[in-house]
């Protein structure tokens, strides 16, 4: 009898340790929008320290060519998260579908306009762009809206500008290299690879850094974060607390080690061969990752701005853009862990 009842104990605990465990690691699904690109490292370098674990999460990363494929796999229900650029959601306010971003990990969206090397010489500037073919990462995504942006700032009509959607690695250095395009916008590590093997490459605009990104945009500009619509963020509470917590957990990380050790925790498929220009790419990104997660209200408003500059359906559409994110689960996390400034 004894033997029988420490039996049934036995698979009663382990029940509940299943149980538990099940309970305890949900289920979620990213998109990213071009995981290989610097912009989403804290995304990809969560999964390899194991913080999503640590949050109690069983997080599943599908990389995508482009923010707007990311975007697509959310709206269509194949995924549940987003890590791209915070300006899709301000976008799609205008097309009355509601997203929200609720942790920022790019205080600089890191967008690069350059000029093909076989084209140095003929295109010194962004009204040298006008009728010529450039790059973008997918039609759509956030490079595509940089492009527009700068374009008619610079008072030509995007529509006389042939875009390209050429991903955004080693396919755009390629295309670059083999004169497919006169320029195109990229982000790191693909602007370091250029520069490594063509030290006169010309640079049209870069937001890299606070200073670029002031010039090119009067402000400051939120680039990437996990956003998801504001329907499943409210169904998955928990879930979207955990994903905040992982990522101040991994910011923090990377704001406390060296450059050296960041890169040894990332895919060896992603550093690629050329580590020395890898590491280049990465020093060159990290002033850009957030340091607390929030999301600024004055750089979701310049984010607001500058499409309405390029979209009139965006300036027509009356958006209401404290809507489009939440900073209530970086402040959460705050309360909780102090992991947040």
């Amino acid at each position: 009898m004894k033997n029988t009842i420490a039996r049934l104990a036995g698979a009663l605990l382990a029940l509940t340790l299943t149980t538990g465990l099940a309970a305890a690691q949900s289920k979620v699904t990213i998109a990213i929008g071009g995981g290989a690109c610097l912009c989403y490292l804290p995304t990809v370098l969560a999964k390899q320290l194991g913080e999503y674990e640590k949050a109690g999460l069983n997080v599943e990363l599908v990389d995508l060519k482009g923010g707007s494929d990311a975007l697509k796999a959310v709206l269509g229900g194949s995924a549940d998260v987003v890590s791209g650029y915070f300006d899709h959601c301000v976008n799609l306010a205008a097309k009355k579908q509601e997203l929200q971003a609720f942790v920022v990990y790019d205080r600089y969206p890191g967008l690069v306009l350059v000029v093909a090397p076989s084209r140095t010489n003929d295109i010194k500037s962004v009204k040298d762009l006008a009728g010529k073919k450039v790059g973008v990462s997918a039609p759509g995504s956030s490079t595509d809206f940089f492009l527009k942006y700068l374009l008619k700032k610079n008072g030509l009509d995007p529509a006389g500008t042939a875009v390209i959607g050429v991903g955004l690695g080693a396919t755009a250095v390629a295309a670059m290299e083999q004169g497919q395009l006169d320029a195109a916008v990229m982000l790191d590590p693909s602007v370091t690879v250029l520069q490594g093997s063509h030290k006169d490459l010309r640079i049209l605009s870069d937001t890299r850094t606070q200073k670029d990104t002031l010039e090119t945009f009067g402000g400051e500009y939120p680039g990437g974060a996990l956003y998801s619509t504001v329907a499943w963020i409210n169904g998955h509470e928990k879930e979207t607390q955990a994903l905040t917590n992982a990522m101040l957990a991994t910011i923090a990380w990377i704001h406390s080690h060296s450059p050296e050790e960041i890169m040894a925790k990332m895919p060896e498929e992603m550093v690629g061969k050329n580590k020395d220009l890898y590491l280049a790419a990465l020093k060159n990104t990290i002033p850009m990752f957030s340091e607390t997660g929030k999301m600024d209200p004055k750089g979701a408003d310049a984010v607001l701005a500058v499409f309405s500059v390029g979209s009139p359906e965006v300036a027509n559409a009356k958006i209401d853009v404290s809507k489009t994110f939440t900073n209530k689960y970086v402040e959460q996390a705050k309360k909780t862990t102090g992991s947040a400034k």
